[in-house]
């Protein structure tokens, strides 16, 4: 049997539960009910009995037999009308039922396909209604697999991941948040600030941040760097922010390793273009004097000096970040200071400056930020997007220098602070590091990341005292 062919045989099998069957049967059932009172009031047997009691019917009887027939019709048709919609009524209320269940997340309860007593109208409602409901309880039954399947990756990734709320409340923290901010202990409900009251000192300016950045801390006597990034979202409708926590101290280990063996092959290299035309130089310079030539022998030896300088003003850079002498620390001017660096590289300063002289080594300070503002510029933005700014908290001092440039992926961002590491082709790599260098001989740090609006942001932060 086709499925046209069992869809007559269903409205044949239901015609006595069809709506229009029903309101048909209770409209007949009506007029036969007030056929029947108007014809006692006014046929038999109500005027044979009033004339049996010696009364006789008055002239509006009729008028009045028709008013009484619609009072008396009145609670029929109510019974009818209840009767009828009766089957409807039951099943508004289921639908009410289970619709509440769905809201408040129970998908178990449903309604019967064809309940007893039901409309044929309404088989199809139900129907669908019953498929919804397992549909529903399919995709939470998927959902929640998700979920779990999800969360045990978010527990048991090596990356600290921290999530806030716009109270910075912690709402979500993996295992490796609780080891790194809290021993393991629960963080859920608690206030970011509470937590990171008795945290390092380098967590804490990493966290009071707003833009993503590398910083260090130390663990168990050892010093231990991540690099912190930030997204802002909102979870069902309120804003969040999700902090990751990533350890790079094995990985910058590694390159480490990578770039002691890429100086190596540098220097190398560099010593080998210089030390073979000196040493082809010197052999011409003999053969020279020895067939009397010797109004050339100048330039042979003027070629040897040139080649020698280059040698030693390439060793001199590296021998530099190797043999960094300890800061003497002095107070210094911040306006003549900053005029200064503008004379080798142009910038567009940021804010004030502050009116609390600095403490630092001058000239130490100053080698650090003209390899920054030379980076910036070296970057590939315009000049008027460099920007230096000075700043001074409680605690510290912040010298910031941005640029507008293409910035850093965040593999080379995580790299760029490791000596001899550079994205530039024929870079030494060494301004960074050299920075760096400056920034933790002074008690400091540095530390940089992606600059809102494009570019990066290098700073310089060491203490006041």
């Amino acid at each position: 049997m086709n499925e046209a062919s069992q869809r007559t045989a269903s409205r044949r099998a239901g015609w006595h539960r069809s709506l229009h069957m029903r309101l048909a049967l209770c409209l007949i059932a009506a007029a036969v009910a007030a056929v029947l009172i108007h014809l006692t009031l006014t046929l038999w047997p109500l005027p044979q009995l009033l004339q049996s009691m010696g009364h006789e019917a008055p002239g509006t009887w009729s008028a009045a037999a028709v008013g009484l027939t619609f009072l008396l019709m009145l609670p029929i048709v109510w019974g009818l009308a209840s009767l009828l919609l009766m089957p409807l009524t039951r099943l508004l209320r289921a639908l009410e039922s289970t619709v509440l269940s769905y809201r408040d997340g129970e998908f178990g309860s449903g309604i019967a396909a064809d309940p007893p007593g039901g409309l044929a109208e309404l088989s199809t409602l139900t129907r669908l209604h019953s498929e919804l409901g397992l549909a529903l309880r399919e995709q939470r039954r998927h959902l929640a697999q998700r979920e779990l399947l999800l969360d045990t990756v978010v527990q048991n990734t090596p990356v600290a991941l921290l999530l806030t709320d716009a109270n910075e409340r912690i709402a979500y923290a993996n295992i490796a948040a609780r080891q790194l901010m809290d021993q393991g202990r629960s963080l859920a409900g608690r206030g970011l600030e509470d937590l990171l009251a008795d945290a390092p000192e380098d967590l804490r300016l990493a966290f009071a941040g707003a833009q993503d950045g590398l910083f260090s801390v130390m663990q168990d006597g050892q010093e231990e760097r991540y690099h912190l990034s930030m997204r802002d979202f909102r979870l069902q409708g309120q804003p969040h922010r999700l902090r990751l926590l990533r350890r790079m101290t094995k990985e910058l280990s590694r390159q480490e390793v990578a770039s002691w063996k890429r100086v190596i092959r540098v220097i190398s290299h560099e010593l080998n273009n210089s030390l073979a035309p000196i040493s082809s130089l010197a052999h011409s310079g003999a053969e020279l004097s020895r067939r009397g030539m010797h109004d050339r022998v100048p330039g042979v030896f003027a070629s040897i000096g040139d080649r020698a300088k280059h040698l030693h003003q390439f060793l001199a850079g590296y021998a530099s970040f190797a043999k960094l002498p300890a800061p003497v620390l002095t107070p210094v001017d911040w306006r003549p200071f900053v005029e200064s660096l503008g004379a080798h590289y142009p910038f567009a300063l940021t804010g004030e400056l502050p009116v609390v002289p600095g403490r630092f080594d001058e000239a130490q300070m100053e080698q650090a930020l003209i390899n920054l503002l030379k980076n910036a510029h070296e970057s590939g933005s315009a000049p008027d997007g460099v920007s230096l700014s000075v700043g001074a908290t409680r605690e510290d001092w912040r010298i910031e220098v941005g640029d507008r440039g293409p910035g850093m992926t965040e593999a080379q961002l995580s790299q760029a602070l490791m000596p001899f590491y550079s994205t530039k082709r024929g870079g030494s790599g060494l301004g960074l590091a050299l920075a760096r260098e400056i920034a933790e001989a002074h008690g400091g740090r540095i530390a940089m990341g992606h600059r809102e609006g494009g570019g990066l942001w290098v700073a310089i932060t060491w203490p006041r005292s």
